[in-house]
């Protein structure tokens, strides 16, 4: 304690529980000003300061900026408390849902890790794969010299303008149509899409059959050859579209030309009698 009641920088600091050099910094900003300077030009501070430390304590605890922090401060009312308070409100809000959203797409990304950690490599299978929410672009437009990247900047932009609220940085993979598939064209894609728990469209259910290889983008065409092989070997057809993904990504692989990729392509039993799976037309 100092003459006149006032307190030490030091001891207003462990009072306030707050670091020396913040109150020294809240004096340059012009935050918190002490009570006085003595002729030594030490600062003091009176006890009632406490309640304004614990004004601007709460308030960074609450995410606020020094300006905002200073805003109250200096202009205390309970109108303008509530409307800093009110904006704060807004600001975890839309952090809370951007939250969520990053949330969404981390569960995503290690549901694909996971599931394609054990995988054999080597085998095609036949597997039944429930229907699953992805949000699928519209057919890719080839003309005029268009190729699969402006067609992939054109999904970009599509999905952005039709659905606003949908989080862009799932990874995108590759739909090719079942006519395709059967003449042996899997170059381009027909369509673009990626999973997302809240899309609008679905990949079918049905019984796929599902290869994988190792490589880069694009680079599919000798697991298609083997995955068809398989499918005219051992009875069955293709009835739907093919779905080309690439799980072990640039997100989990150094080697761009070591991704993990997944071709899977609808298919029935020759011969059977129910119709052709419905497709993304």
């Amino acid at each position: 304690m100092n003459p006149g009641g006032l307190f030490s920088v030091n001891d207003f600091a462990k009072m306030a529980r707050i670091p020396k050099d913040t109150l020294l910094y809240y004096d340059k900003i012009g935050l918190l000003t002490p009570d006085m300077r003595g002729d030594n030009k030490y600062r003091y501070y009176s006890i009632l300061l406490l309640a304004t430390v614990n004004m601007i304590r709460t308030l960074q605890k609450l995410g606020m900026s020094l300006e905002e922090r200073k805003e109250l401060k200096d202009n205390r009312s309970p109108h303008l408390a509530e409307d800093v308070l009110s904006r704060q409100i807004n600001k975890i809000d839309i952090k809370i849902e951007e939250w969520v959203r990053s949330r969404k797409l981390l569960i995503t990304l290690m549901k694909t890790i996971n599931d394609a950690l054990d995988v054999d490599e080597n085998t095609i299978t036949i597997k039944f794969l429930p229907a699953e929410a992805i949000v699928l672009g519209d057919i890719n437009d080839y003309s005029r010299g268009r190729d699969a990247y402006d067609a992939l900047l054109s999904f970009y932009h599509s999905i952005g303008e039709k659905y606003p609220d949908v989080d862009l940085n799932y990874p995108v993979w590759a739909m090719f149509k079942r006519d395709r598939i059967i003449q042996g064209d899997w170059i381009w894609p027909d369509r673009y899409y990626f999973f997302n728990p809240e899309g609008h469209d679905k990949r079918p259910a049905a019984l796929y059959a599902i290869g994988y290889t190792r490589g880069g983008y694009g680079q599919s065409d000798e697991v298609y050859k083997r995955v068809i092989e398989y499918i005219d070997n051992n009875g069955f057809e293709i009835c739907g579209d093919a779905y080309e993904e690439y799980p072990l990504n640039e997100i989990c692989i150094v080697e761009n030309n070591n991704y993990l990729l997944r071709v899977m392509i609808a298919v029935r039993e020759k011969h059977a009698d129910n119709p052709p799976l419905e497709s993304n037309n």
